[in-house]
């Protein structure tokens, strides 16, 4: 039986496309293993969001060729799809394929097991304008599934080398969300989460379909669905029509993400992010009205070329004011091939990690304040995994609905349900909580009561 092994750097959206293409390897009879262990072919998918992304890449990909050097190496995803020939020009790397024609992954390793010849698959990512379609029916990992929604993005902003890694917004035909959202449910799954280079961008491309009616089907349509989470959406993409979905549905968690990555509008406008700091303020309170408990999580970029100390205080002022839930702090780095890399007065490292240490304190302090408000409460919980920091206590450690962790006893058979637990002592990173009960699949209210 042939074997494959993966490696993949980076974000959601390259480990769902991990698993996309090792259900093209299983249907082929191909047996997965580990990747630090010997496989006749290793496929890595790699990640170009930093400089750091290429090096780390370029640092597994070579790892795989000493591990077996009569191996298939497959290079794919961002870093392959912008320095294909960089990829090329390391010995022992057999195919390059970007980010798109991923179907052809085994074609491309028969024809290289035939030719010995090595392959470079990659071409203008631009020029595409068509959803790649993979289906993943299941994930390694039990509990979340993902559901890829939408490809590319539009933006450019002068930060991010991504549109030129992914191409631009494609979104996937709705009738394909809604069949592969019911066949995760039906494989067991209670909580889905969409995801996208751009998630809340979907439909944009679209005539006479948008993310709302999106999110309105998959909450009408997809049957025994519990939880559905974006995995990040646009200030600008909160529209009061999404808004009116999101307060319509009992599915549709009390989270978002929302990219902020920087509080000061003159920061904001040399990152060509398309909004103020006044417009997200309103977005913000208009989300709050509707719903007071609601988690907001966001990115935050700290350093960009040109931030003063002002401009970071202003960041740091508007955090606080928001209250957000928990907040993602990456302190800017230069990503050759975008225009802030080449910018002027760029901020020296550290103070870059002054100012990264300020803001996660802040964060730190947020969170706490968050959480504290659902001390006491009973909230539902889906176990992910044992607590790895004592694994003999029994405790497990899950997420609820508003994105708080819980540390909690319970049972390995709990692990991807639903289960009911009362905050006990409220914290970050972690909220301790006691069992309450397990919720029973789909039993109406009435029959519970009347048996």
């Amino acid at each position: 039986m042939p074997t494959v092994a993966f490696h993949t750097l980076g974000c959601k959206v390259n480990h769902y496309e991990t698993e996309a293409i090792w259900q093209l390897f299983k249907k082929a009879g191909y047996e997965r293993k580990d990747f630090d262990s010997m496989a006749d072919v290793y496929v890595i998918n790699t990640c170009t969001v930093t400089n750091t992304g290429d090096k780390k890449s370029r640092q597994v990909i070579r790892r795989a060729i000493r591990r077996n050097p009569d191996a298939v190496v497959c290079v794919t995803g961002c870093y392959a799809q912008t320095s294909p020939a960089e990829v090329m020009a390391i010995p022992g790397v057999d195919i390059v394929i970007g980010t798109q024609d991923r179907g052809k992954i085994l074609e491309y390793v028969e024809q290289f097991q035939r030719e010995r010849r090595p392959i470079n698959a990659v071409h203008n990512i631009m020029k595409t304008r068509v959803f790649e379609e993979m289906d993943v029916p299941e994930f390694s990992d039990r509990t979340r599934a993902s559901l890829k929604i939408q490809e590319g993005c539009n933006n450019f902003c002068t930060f991010c080398i991504i549109p030129w890694a992914r191409g631009l917004m494609r979104s996937r035909d709705p009738q394909e969300i809604i069949r592969q959202a019911q066949q995760l449910v039906n494989a067991g799954y209670k909580e889905i989460v969409l995801t996208g280079i751009h998630t809340g961008g979907y439909g944009t491309d679209m005539k006479d379909y948008n993310f709302a009616a999106l999110l309105r089907d998959l909450d009408e349509q997809v049957v025994g669905l519990k939880r559905l989470r974006i995995s990040s959406i646009e200030a600008s993409q909160i529209t009061d029509e999404v808004i009116d979905v999101l307060r319509r549905s009992d599915k549709i968690v009390r989270h978002l993400h929302i990219p902020l990555q920087s509080g000061s509008n003159t920061v904001l406008k040399r990152m060509r992010r398309k909004y103020t700091t006044e417009f997200f303020a309103e977005r913000l309170a208009r989300l709050r009205e509707v719903f007071p408990e609601l988690a907001i999580t966001s990115d935050v970029i700290v350093g960009f070329p040109g931030e003063t100390e002002e401009e970071f205080m202003e960041t740091y002022n508007f955090v606080r004011e928001q209250r957000f839930s928990e907040l993602h702090v990456f302190p800017y780095s230069k990503r050759t091939g975008t225009p802030a890399a080449r910018m002027p007065n760029q901020v020296d490292e550290d103070v870059k990690h002054d100012r990264v240490r300020r803001l996660i304190a802040l964060s730190d302090q947020l969170a706490k304040e968050y959480a504290s408000q659902f001390e006491g409460q009973v909230l539902e919980v889906i176990p992910e995994e044992r607590d790895k920091e004592n694994l003999e206590s029994g405790l497990y450690i899950g997420y609820t609905d508003n994105y708080l962790k819980v540390r909690f006893p319970a049972t390995e058979e709990m692990v991807g349900e639903i289960v009911k637990v009362k905050i006990t002592k409220a914290g970050y990173p972690y909220n301790e909580g006691e069992f309450v009960r397990v919720v029973a699949d789909d039993i109406p209210q009435s029959v519970k009561l009347s048996s």
